[in-house]
């Protein structure tokens, strides 16, 4: 069933606050494209937006707060991101930043990793539903993966319709661009998403950016980037002497260590919620390694195998 495309009145904005604290999805548009929200701190509202998406990777998700002072509680500030966010917040940019030890967003919305992407919305009713919402929402573009990102309501009942519990209707997005994402997290600021903001904008405010071509880190795109200091044993049907298990369905081996079941169900939706929590609490000396069982290949289960898979990659 296709969900209801309502007026961005005050009323359904209070509503939309609301049912993202419930755990439901809600669409919203923003100055840059309509985004598919989530209260950012919920493991399973987190792996619903991914299961919405149909994306095939867990890549992190820019989580949008109201500004400054909000952010700094889930990302560590340095002087150029205090002066990027003084120039160009709310605005369309985004800033990737090393994670607070506080911070309380989902690890899921950050891939596991400990940076986090955080912007600030200039669009009003953007800015209506963070706060009626009261706490970080993660929002990537409300449409299918692969698809072209939305810039009305009707676009995004076209993709997601059914997968949505409201799509507030604040008309065309202004600037039809997603944010420019702009990593922080070394000496040398990078652009790993060009956007609204240029390049030279940025540059004037705190210097020059790394060359075009020049390393940087992606965050997602290293083969071993998610690794565990353990090693991981997958598609386990047993369990060998002092290995730790990430457990799946209702069938789980004994004999573990330590068990750990991402869905005692056979819920690829709870499992992608656990899954980096767990693996970092099974992560741990005393165990010899972490056996996984099998997960399924569809829906959910190819972006855990996808993580898993890099995870368990050995540096040759």
């Amino acid at each position: 069933m296709a969900a209801r495309v309502v007026p961005a009145s005050p009323e359904n904005i209070a509503r939309a606050g609301a049912l993202l604290r419930a755990g439901r999805l809600v669409a919203f548009p923003t100055e840059t494209v309509y985004g598919l929200g989530c209260d950012a701190t919920d493991d399973r509202a987190v792996a619903a937006v991914f299961a919405a998406k149909g994306r095939p990777e867990f890549n992190p998700l820019i989580v949008h707060v109201l500004g400054r002072s909000e952010a700094a509680v889930l990302a560590e500030f340095d002087a150029r991101a205090d002066t990027l966010a003084a120039g160009f917040w709310p605005g369309p940019l985004t800033l990737v930043l090393p994670r607070s030890a506080a911070c309380p967003v989902s690890l899921l919305a950050t891939a596991g990793l400990d940076t986090i992407a955080v912007r600030a919305p200039s669009h009003p009713v953007a800015r209506a539903v963070l706060e009626a919402a009261g706490r970080p929402i993660a929002a990537p573009s409300a449409n299918r993966s692969g698809e072209v990102s939305p810039t009305t309501a009707a676009h995004v009942a076209d993709s997601l319709g059914g997968e949505v519990a409201m799509i507030l209707d604040g008309g065309p997005c202004p600037v039809g661009l997603e944010s420019t994402v702009l990593d922080l997290t070394g000496a040398h600021a990078a652009i790993l998403r060009p956007g609204a903001v240029t390049e030279e904008a940025i540059a004037a405010r705190i210097g020059p950016l790394a060359p075009p071509g020049a390393a940087v880190r992606a965050p997602g795109m290293l083969a071993r980037h998610y690794a565990t200091r353990l090693p991981l044993r997958l598609k386990a049907h047993e369990v060998r002497p002092g290995e730790a298990l990430l457990a799946f369905g209702p069938d789980a081996p004994m004999g573990a260590a330590h068990t750990l079941n991402l869905s005692p169900g056979g819920d690829l939706v709870e499992a992608a919620a656990n899954l980096f929590a767990m693996m970092r609490t099974l992560d741990r000396p005393g165990f010899s390694a972490i056996a996984v069982m099998p997960i399924p290949e569809q829906g959910l289960g190819q972006a855990i195998n996808d993580r898993l898979r890099r995870a368990a990659a050995r540096l040759a």
